[in-house]
Parts: structure tokens; sequence; C-alpha cells
């Protein structure tokens, strides 16, 4: 494959999203990707360009879909916090009040703020279960109805890399009685016109992205030499327990399969364009999606000072703080430019979206070369943002 041809079009004062954009091909190894960002509702950048499959045999359009890992949750959450907005959640209820089995194993009165902030303490369920179960939504809620938590609930903040999507998706199917992603797409992504899917239509496959390279048990072992194996009975079993327990005691298979697109996994298998994500956050900054004090408590921290999380601190022990938002990674590293409040979500791989209400401005990246981890930090998107508030602050000089 030669040089990327880079398509769309960037407003005057945002060439130099273009140039980064274009360099994510020729210094960092991108196959297929793309770049939007809105400000006051209007798209400033819609860019895209490369590959839609390793082989180069299909170009990447401008309604190209890809697998976005964990840059899901930040749709997942908005669904639970749409609930909060029209009085139908009661963030600091009890779960048990919307799914009563959720009661077992000394549950009762953990509330539903502690899903949002990986206080659960539920990043596993106590079985390991497998890829086929993956895809079996009751399977998977019953299962973790059922788990004891592997800390006391409150008391400390892990990842819920998978279960995360589970346990707040199932929250909003029992208070409005469709699937996560029917509700994402009744509510939010179709009404908006934004081409997000949680549980991708089959008629839509044919425009998703292959990933090229992707997260499995494999890499993740390679990564962290001495990656234990399961069972576990206490988080203190091996140092990285946690780790295992949060990323693989629910596999999800091949991403790259029509049953992982068709399935719902809402932590982590939203299809997605640029366009799409930028859209919905773009819509969240305007104030279309909820109210300002709702916007105000989806991005207000729920961690404690310096607290770190059990599950990336393993993944990076020398890495500092973790702050978590109502569903939401906080800006604490700048990896969501230079404004401290802005909040979004990344995902494996690199693809990366947030919100910054102060600078009415939404942001999102997606790409199909797995690359850097879940936190935004990935080289690809650190330049394409610095590009985007540089031009930001030249068009306010």
């Amino acid at each position: 494959m030669g040089p990327a041809t880079v398509n769309g079009h960037c407003a005057p004062g945002f060439a130099g999203v273009r140039e980064a954009f274009a360099r994510n091909f020729s210094e960092h190894g991108d196959v297929g990707a793309a770049v939007a960002v809105t400000v006051d509702g209007e798209a400033v950048v819609d860019l895209w360009g490369g590959h839609a499959d390793a082989a180069g045999a299909r170009a990447w359009e401008r309604d190209t879909l890809v697998n976005v890992y964990s840059t899901s949750k930040g749709m997942t959450a908005l669904c639970a916090h749409l609930l909060v907005d029209r009085g139908e959640l009661d963030l600091d209820a009890p779960v048990a009040r919307y799914w009563p089995e959720f009661a077992q194993a000394g549950k009762q009165d953990l509330p539903v703020r502690w899903l949002l902030s990986h206080r659960a303490g539920l990043i596993a369920p106590r079985e390991r279960l497998s890829a086929r179960d993956a895809y079996d939504w009751d399977r998977v809620c019953a299962a973790l109805a059922a788990t004891e938590p592997w800390w006391e609930p409150g008391t400390a903040q892990g990842y819920h890399a998978v279960t995360f999507g589970y346990l707040v998706g199932e929250v909003v199917r029992r208070i409005t009685g469709q699937s996560l992603g029917t509700f994402l797409r009744n509510e939010i992504t179709g009404p908006l016109g934004a081409r997000v899917f949680i549980g991708t239509p089959t008629e839509e496959h044919a425009r998703c992205a292959d990933m090229v390279g992707q997260l499995d048990e494999a890499r993740l072992a390679r990564q962290l030499p001495g990656l234990p194996k399961p069972p576990f009975t206490a988080l203190s079993d091996h140092p990285y327990a946690v780790v295992a327990l949060a990323l693989t005691y629910v596999p999800t298979g091949d991403v790259n399969s029509a049953a992982y697109r068709s399935a719902e996994i809402p932590a982590g298998n939203a299809h997605a364009s640029a366009h799409g994500l930028a859209t919905v956050y773009g819509a969240l900054v305007g104030g279309a999606l909820v109210r300002p004090a709702t916007l105000e408590a989806m991005r207000r921290s729920q961690s404690l000072p310096g607290e770190r999380d059990l599950t990336i601190g393993a993944l990076a022990p020398d890495g500092d703080e973790h702050r978590w938002g109502l569903g939401y990674m906080l800006n604490h590293q700048g990896q969501a430019g230079p404004n401290p409040r802005a909040f979004g979500h990344g995902g494996a791989g690199g693809s990366y979206a947030f919100a910054d209400p102060e600078n009415r401005l939404s942001y999102a990246y997606t790409m199909n070369k797995y690359g850097g981890g879940t936190t935004g930090l990935d080289p690809r998107n650190a330049g394409l943002v610095r590009a985007v508030y540089q031009a930001l602050e030249d068009s306010r000089s």
C-alpha cells in the first residue's frame, strides 16, 4: 500500500489537524482511520483515509464503522444518564431496586453509582465464562448477580473492563424494557443520525473495518509475563490476578467475526464512525441530550484524591492516580487537551472520544490498527488532540 489518501474537510484554520492525521499513516503505521471534531455543533474536522482491511482491498469511507473497544463505555454511560435526567434512575438507589436478583451475595445495598464509577468490586463473575457465553446476555447477567464482590464495594476502584457494560446495561434494560443497544439507537444515535451501534445490524457488517491486530490473551501474556490462569479465589492469588479477572474472565472472541459484531457487549464492542461519536458528544455539549446539572454530575470525580485504579494500576504499576467520573475517564493527564474538565473514554487499540463543554467542542478518533492502550495517550491520538487545540487557540487569538 502506498501513502494513504486523506479525504474529507477541515474548516479554515484547522489544516494542522489534516497534517497530523496524515502523519499518523506515514509515521505511526495507521492502516485506516478517521477523526472528527465539532465546535458549537458545527463540524470543523471530518477526515478519513486508508483502508478498512489489512490487504488494502477496501477503502476507508466516511461511514466506515470500526470496533472501538472501551470507547463504547461513554455511550453506555450516556444511556444511564439519560434515564437519570428523566427521573427514571436514581444513582444512589440500590441496584437491586431495579434488578432484584442482584441482591444476592451481600449486594442488596450496593448503589448504582458504584457500577458507573468502577467501585462495585464486580470485575468478573466467580465462574469463568466462554466466548460463546459472552454473547448470552442473560447468562452473563445471572452470573454477575450471583457473584460475591472481589473487594468490599465502595472501598476501592478497579476498572470493570468487560463487566461494566452488562452491569449498567442490565439496569437500563430493567427500567426501559429495551436492550442497551436498542435504547441507544432509539433514544440517542437514531434521532441524531449518528453511526454508532452496540449490536451492529447485519446489514451494516459490510461497512465494518477489520481490526488489524486485536487484544487477546496471548498478546496480554506477552505484555505481562507470568499472567496467571484462572481459577482465582482472591485478588491476592497472583500479582496480576486483577488484570486477568477484569480482561479475560469473560472472553469476547474474534472481534472481526459476524457473531461479535452482532452481539451486545456494551463495555467494549460498539462499532462506530468518528463522525458518529463526535456527533453524540457534540449533542451532549450542546445541551440536546441532558440538562446542565446532569452534564455536570457526569464529570464529577468519584475517585479519592491520589487514588490508584486496581486494574489500570496493575497494568502500569509506575503510573499515577486515575480519576473516574460517572462512567467516564476524567482528563487529568491531558489526553483530552488542556481543559482539565473535559471527559470521555478511550478504547484498547487507540480510539478515543470526548466532550469539552467549556470549549463547546467534541472530538473522536477511530482506527483499525491496534496500537496504544485505553487511556487516550496513544501517540496518534495525542498528536491529533494537540493539533485541534492549537487550531482552536490560533482561531481565538
